[in-house]
């Protein structure tokens, strides 16, 4: 059943999709943003491939994970407009502590670092999957199956949160409005993915904006008068990014950090489990120092 719900989904966003990444071509030539390069288009397909692939073979392996602990469930739903209401409510808020600990420790960070590598931000960037998070994504989603949802269920309405997902990533769409309040919108998601300093580890919400708003990391997208326009990918771009660095190159970062000389057990493990930038000696810094830094030089 959830494959032919799946199936319903691919059928109804393919063609959306479509429609929408072409006139993001168009107007994007058209007023000559230069958001469009073959490359970058063809490494987010590349990445969604093995995201997908990955997620398929290991499909089994986590679905019956779900399955046991829904049928340990420790509630029953009787009314269906609870229940679906309910399990998106639930599923989004799973996924924002999902996305905040992608940001926040860096073992996950290696690799969702792969969506933020794209140096501009357009609906394909929405498919530049993290490749491996199929692996351990379900993981988060064990309490809405102890909780009574079916596996199924949490499954597809992961799918459909992932559509509106994909629909934020562009500069065509300024506010929406009183929209801007309730759901994660394009300038949200535009300040996610922005490397400047203010707007580093911010509004981690797929569907709702609330979660952020309500757990402290909201960021609304300044206007150019209060701070400096949006500069997107990472803090310190990828030199010689090709099909396996730009997958394996924060691997082989943290791998090369754990193995100097001289340096503690516990700077070992904070290389790993720590926040994305830590060092022992300075020589980098996380999030949270580069905003004191340039709170410190701005007043």
């Amino acid at each position: 059943m959830h494959i032919i719900k799946e199936q319903w989904l691919i059928l109804l966003a393919t063609p959306i999709y479509l429609v929408m990444i072409g006139a993001e071509i168009l107007l994007s030539h058209w007023q000559h943003r230069n958001n469009y390069t073959f490359k970058n288009v063809l490494t987010n397909c590349y990445l969604m491939l093995l995201n997908g692939g990955i997620d398929l073979g290991f499909r089994v392996v986590y679905l019956s994970v779900l399955q046991w602990f829904y049928l340990h469930a420790l509630v029953r739903w009787q009314h269906p407009w609870v229940y679906w209401l309910l399990l998106l409510l639930a599923e989004d808020m799973l996924y924002y502590w999902l996305h905040r600990f992608d940001h926040q420790i860096r073992f996950f960070w290696a690799t969702h670092v792969t969506h933020h590598s794209a140096q501009v931000i357009n609906f394909t960037v929405g498919f530049r999957s993290s490749v491996f998070q199929p692996l351990y994504r379900f993981l988060y989603f064990i309490p809405l199956a102890i909780l009574g949802f079916t596996p199924i269920d949490i499954v597809f309405i992961y799918a459909v949160t992932q559509i509106w997902g994909i629909f934020v990533h562009t500069e065509l769409i300024h506010k929406m409005g009183w929209l801007e309040y309730i759901l994660v919108t394009p300038s949200h998601h535009r300040v996610h993915h922005a490397s400047n300093p203010k707007y580093l580890d911010k509004n981690m919400g797929m569907f709702l904006i609330i979660w952020d708003k309500l757990f402290g990391t909201f960021q609304p997208e300044l206007p150019p008068q209060q701070y400096q326009p949006l500069t997107y990918g990472l803090t310190k771009n990828i030199v010689q990014a090709n099909a396996v660095t730009i997958i394996l190159h924060e691997w082989i970062q943290i791998w090369n950090d754990v193995m100097q000389p001289n340096i503690t057990i516990k700077q070992r493990l904070l290389y790993v489990w720590g926040p994305p930038g830590y060092s022992h000696d300075g020589s980098r810094q996380t999030s949270q120092q580069m905003r004191a830094a340039e709170n410190a030089l701005t007043g």
